[in-house]
């Protein structure tokens, strides 16, 4: 009986490890597929001629290959250090390092929840230093080579030290209070539990953009004018709670542009970068001078793009927030809450029927305690890691469904013309590579493809 049981533990050990390499080959070959057609496709295809220069289109092409190839390697890395840290007993170890620290203050084995924060502690520190070469190449190499970069060094340090601190602040108390809600919920711990989390999760996205996002971005009202009294009445025509506009100072960051909306109820806000307002992004006072170039009969002159403007002219800004506004509209917004919290409360199941199974514990080094904290991670991180994948590919397909039908909810507002437009600026100011290999795009684009949306708003435009 004691052979059969330890087989089973290493059974469970082993068939995590192989499917974590499993889904990292996966990976690695949908990566390598759209790889070959970042390095084979270097011409401007035909049905993209009229809508993207050549230069860009090269542009488009290098900086993602760079971050594929970037990809590739931080991903065999995090996987090989995910892997040395089981093979060596890195979580028992850590765990045992984190028990050395509270005894040094007095706490026995019996604070286990004091026990189980510092150890979380470590962990995201460990992670924080293991991960920092990657994202100072990532932030001062790939970025800065293609020109998205807006950081300096200190700011760098500065921001990444400010988000483990606020990062620290949110997640310890909400754990110590989830691991004490599971340990004193008795039989029904789990509906608890999930009531807890759906409560901290709506207020943090109830807090964050007011309390949170500005420790971190500058965020200003958006000034009175055209602009905010268009997106003021287009929110009033469809009943948006509209109560705010914000415009957030992305470009002290990156010069990638983005706009969201947020809150609960009717108390709804939008916020814009600064980097998708044509006439708003100060990183086009330095090209400025480009934008307004004498006529020449140069003929390299006139095959440059006449606008290098970055972001969009205010009827685009609004066919964007058309598209966001259709999300709200549609129910698309809800209908995640929905299937997320529909998940987490099935996984708080499985999890109160899995955490009492000695044998999940000992797979992972722990023979002689069960830490609930230690309980989560395994079966949340490691059981769980097949189903995982698959809601994955599963919410991403949904995802592209509701893209489609936001645009569509745009076009019927009559800004298909705007939208289509504004695709197109985005593209080419986040250097987006508009071909792509039709697995790697279905098991990663939660967004359609550039062509595929352009194609549905441009039957809209001919009819």
């Amino acid at each position: 009986i004691m052979l059969m049981s330890y087989a089973f533990v290493a059974q469970i050990f082993y068939a995590v490890l192989g499917f974590s390499w499993t889904v990292y080959l996966w990976e690695a070959y949908l990566a390598y597929r759209q790889r070959k057609m970042y390095r084979l496709t270097t011409h401007v295809p035909q049905e993209l001629g009229k809508i993207m220069d050549s230069e860009t289109f090269e542009k488009s092409r290098l900086y993602q290959l760079d971050k594929s190839n970037f990809s590739f390697w931080s991903g065999l890395y995090s996987e090989t250090e995910g892997t040395l840290i089981l093979l060596l007993g890195g979580i028992p170890f850590l765990w045992a390092g984190a028990g050395s620290v509270t005894s040094r203050f007095g706490f026995g084995p019996e604070f286990e929840i004091t026990q189980s924060l510092v150890f979380l502690t470590l962990a995201t520190l460990f992670s924080a230093i293991t991960g920092l070469p990657w994202s100072l190449y990532n932030t001062f190499v790939i970025e800065e080579k293609h020109g998205f970069n807006q950081q300096t060094l200190g700011f760098f340090f500065k921001d990444a030290l400010k988000k483990f601190v606020v990062t620290q602040c949110i997640l310890l108390p909400v754990t110590s209070l989830l691991l004490y809600i599971i340990k004193m919920g008795g039989d029904y711990f789990f509906i608890y539990a999930w009531l807890f989390t759906l409560g901290v999760s709506l207020v943090l996205v109830t807090i964050y953009a007011d309390y949170i996002a500005p420790l971190f971005d500058k965020f200003t009202p958006l000034p009175e004018g055209e602009l905010k009294n268009d997106i003021e009445s287009m929110a009033k025509s469809i009943s948006f709670p509209l109560t705010k506009v914000y415009v957030v100072e992305g470009s002290k960051r990156s010069s990638h542009s983005n706009a969201y909306f947020y809150g609960f109820f009717k108390n709804k806000r939008i916020v814009l970068f600064d980097t998708l307002l044509e006439d708003y992004s100060p990183l086009n006072k330095d090209g400025e001078s480009e934008t307004e170039q004498p006529e020449s009969n140069d003929d390299d002159t006139k095959s440059k793009p006449k606008n290098k403007k970055q972001g969009c002219n205010n009827a685009e800004i609004l066919a964007v927030l058309g598209h966001e506004l259709g999300h709200w509209k549609l129910g698309h917004t809800v209908k995640n809450i929905v299937i997320s919290q529909m998940n987490s409360f099935m996984c708080f199941s499985l999890f109160a029927i899995l955490i009492g199974r000695k044998e999940l514990f000992v797979a992972f080094g722990f023979t002689d305690s069960q830490p609930t904290l230690i309980g989560l991670m395994i079966i949340f991180q490691f059981i769980f890691s097949p189903y995982n994948e698959l809601l994955s590919f599963c919410l991403t397909v949904l995802s592209r469904r509701f893209e489609f039908q936001a645009d569509a909810f745009a076009r019927n507002m009559g800004k298909a013309t705007e939208l289509y437009s504004a695709l197109i600026k985005l593209n080419k100011d986040n250097l987006g590579f508009p071909v792509a290999d039709w697995l790697f795009s279905m098991w990663h684009y939660s967004h359609p493809p550039l062509l595929e949306r352009l194609r549905a708003l441009g039957r809209a435009k001919q009819d």
